[in-house]
């Protein structure tokens, strides 16, 4: 259902539907912050309608940036669920769901052949594993020896890690026909983790591999699993997994390790796990998002022994919160967002997380370029919150699209990476926005509370494609 929204001011502070998930942490999940990302609000359709419009605004490429629909998901079951990630495909946008009114929520399907009026033509991955959440999807055309088709793979948390009868992993879907989704196979990971939170997926030669991050992994299972691994999924009913990567490798890490308190060099004792991951075009390189630890780059030519080739680092003061990455200028550049939702802390600076841009045409040493904070970086407010953290990074171009939860979808000019320069920003009444990803004329972005946004970049609307 499209929302056509009126202009009204109305607050709905009082309205809102706060829907706890109790036991679903922030990241960092065991840093005592105790801050729930599943505590968020959910708007009904009616209450979308009285929303005021969005702020928008726009230069260079996106002088004519807007609003083109506003979608909520559809209700299961009774119940209103919120979404999560985004990622789109020929033309059909795919939507994960978070904890909201007791998770399950699955991939919701949007057809965008009318991008100005979506609409939701399926749901999938809600009704395998109970007591879970369907977070992050990646859509891919595939062609292995076993499959050829679109497939679409599914992160699957669980609400409750010691629930003895789930477990967390990630769902293969056929999704050749979008409006009717057929599941292939499930890849479990260690049973008494959360499961897998984020993943890519992509071709290499006729292989097909998934890239899953399980964090605590390692920490849970004393070392048994590790928080990232490779699993081949060309027969995407018998996925297997290939390689998991041991941080103890590093010399800056010792055996002693516990899988999470690392005594870095700096004499402070950070956080590690593997918050995501991301390949290059040709997957020839991998990009892990190792929370403090920074950026982790592998050669992943032979994805049964990758090597590490570099990472990247932070300073004393900085907290380090690796959370996500997107490559840049060919390959050349890694953008680096950290989500810090606790802006204060002692022995760092008093910020949220911002984004680091760097030079990586030599792999082993990256170079810092730049950093670039928004309006919201230091706006440092009582106790730890998301809303003004950076989250998700995509790249289409010379333009830098970050999705910043309050702070909606800021849009960032690259084409000198060590200068920055922000050219846009959306930001909906009461913005939530977890995800962005960008389609040719089209930026999709998923509001927690809201739904899915589709925002046009230019006069002329035009049928979605996907970009990769």
């Amino acid at each position: 259902m499209v929302i056509k929204k009126p202009f009204l001011n109305v607050s709905l502070a009082a309205l809102l539907l706060l829907s706890a998930a109790p036991g679903v942490l922030a990241h960092d999940a065991l840093d005592g912050s105790d801050l729930s990302k599943g505590q968020r609000s959910v708007f009904s359709n009616e209450q979308i309608m009285n929303l005021s419009d969005p702020s928008i605004s726009g230069s260079k490429n996106l002088s004519f940036l807007n609003e083109g629909a506003a979608a909520q998901l559809k209700e299961i079951n009774g119940v209103q669920n919120n979404t999560a990630d985004v990622y789109a495909h020929k033309g059909y946008a795919y939507l994960g769901t978070h904890t909201a009114n007791g998770g399950n929520g699955g991939v919701r399907v949007f057809d965008l052949k009318d991008p100005s009026n979506p609409e939701e033509v399926a749901v999938f991955g809600h009704d395998d594993v109970p007591g879970t959440w369907q977070e992050k999807v990646i859509v891919k055309s595939i062609n292995t020896p076993h499959f050829k088709g679109d497939l679409a793979v599914v992160s699957v948390q669980q609400l409750n890690r010691n629930n003895p009868d789930t477990a967390g992993g990630f769902l293969l879907y056929d999704v050749t026909d979008p409006t009717d989704p057929k599941k292939l196979g499930y890849w479990e990971t260690y049973a008494s983790t959360r499961g897998t939170h984020e993943l890519y997926l992509t071709m290499q030669g006729d292989r097909a591999l998934v890239f899953a991050s399980n964090p605590y992994a390692d920490y849970y299972s004393h070392g048994e699993q590790k928080d990232f691994q490779i699993v081949d999924v060309s027969d995407p009913a018998n996925p297997e997994t290939l390689w998991q990567f041991d941080p103890r490798s590093l010399p800056e890490v010792p055996d002693s390790f516990n899988g999470y308190n690392w005594n870095a060099p700096d004499g402070k004792t950070r956080a590690v796990f593997n918050h995501s991951v991301i390949t290059d075009h040709n997957a020839q390189f991998a990009y892990v998002s190792m929370w403090d630890l920074g950026t982790v780059i592998f050669d992943i030519k032979d994805p049964e022994n990758p090597v590490y080739v570099g990472r990247t680092d932070f300073s004393s003061e900085q907290q380090g919160a690796a959370h996500s990455a997107a490559i840049a200028k060919g390959g050349n550049v890694l953008i680096e967002t950290r989500e810090v939702s606790s802006p204060v802390r002692p022995g760092y600076e008093k910020s949220y997380g911002y984004t680091r841009i760097f030079d990586i045409k030599d792999k082993a040493n990256p170079k810092l370029l730049s950093e670039f904070k928004t309006d919201l970086t230091e706006k440092v407010e009582d106790g730890p919150t998301f809303a003004n953290t950076v989250h998700d990074p995509k790249v289409q171009g010379n333009t830098l699209y970050l999705s910043h939860y309050a702070g909606g979808v800021y849009a960032v000019d690259i084409t000198d990476p060590s200068k920055p320069v922000q050219i846009g920003q959306y930001t909906p009444d009461q913005a939530d926005v977890w995800g962005v990803f960008v389609d040719r004329n089209y930026v999709l972005a998923s509001d927690m509370g809201q739904g899915l946004k589709v925002l046009l970049k230019n006069n002329a609307p035009q049928n979605v494609a996907e970009t990769e």
